[in-house]
């Protein structure tokens, strides 16, 4: 039994001396002394299209905005832009700087044509994790869609922070002015 299940004769003892109640006891119980929200049109619109969409909906979505993203970098070629064209994005415009994310275009460009070397020159990261991001899309859509059970690629906290780590420190050296480091300049 627990606290919620607690006959009302067991209810937790009420504050003393003025203090306020601690443990369960300062948590609302039923009734509660706030009504439960109502969801506004919009949000009963979008529960209702869930509850009555497929299940191969979302990750056919989801494809649909991977193969955006990929006719996107396919058509406007990155790799031919003008050595006098302002940048496009908004802190190398800004500040001269690479972000962490510059280069990552044209390294899909390169991957798409298959030409690793080159895609990994632009950002070697982005190459590194494309394997591992497009085992997790298929694994998740085949089981969403199909009901597939591939094995599930698990990724500890100390795997995550050591990349989120190596990509700061990648994003960092990129923008070094010194050798080695130009090397990996875009």
């Amino acid at each position: 039994m627990t606290s919620v299940d607690r006959p009302a004769e067991q209810a937790p003892p009420a504050a003393t001396d003025g203090q306020p109640p601690v443990g369960p006891a300062a948590w609302p119980h039923p009734p509660y002394p706030y009504p439960a929200p109502q969801p506004d049109r919009f949000s009963r619109f979008v529960l209702r299209v869930h509850d009555r969409s497929p299940r191969w909906a979302l990750p056919l979505a989801a494809l649909g905005c991977v193969g955006m993203g990929m006719a996107y970098a396919l058509l406007s070629d990155p790799t031919r832009s003008d050595p006098d064209a302002a940048p496009s994005c908004l802190l190398k415009l800004t500040t001269g700087l690479d972000c962490p994310g510059c280069g990552g275009t044209r390294a899909l460009w390169y991957v798409l044509h298959g030409d690793l070397p080159a895609a990994a020159r632009h950002h070697f990261l982005f190459v590194f994790a494309l394997p591992f991001l497009a085992y997790l899309f298929v694994s998740w859509a085949g089981n969403r869609a199909f009901g597939w059970r591939l094995p599930e690629l698990r990724l500890s906290s100390p795997v995550l922070a050591g990349f989120l780590v190596a990509w700061l420190v990648f994003s960092v050296a990129r923008n070094l002015p010194w050798a080695p480091f130009t090397a990996l300049y875009v």
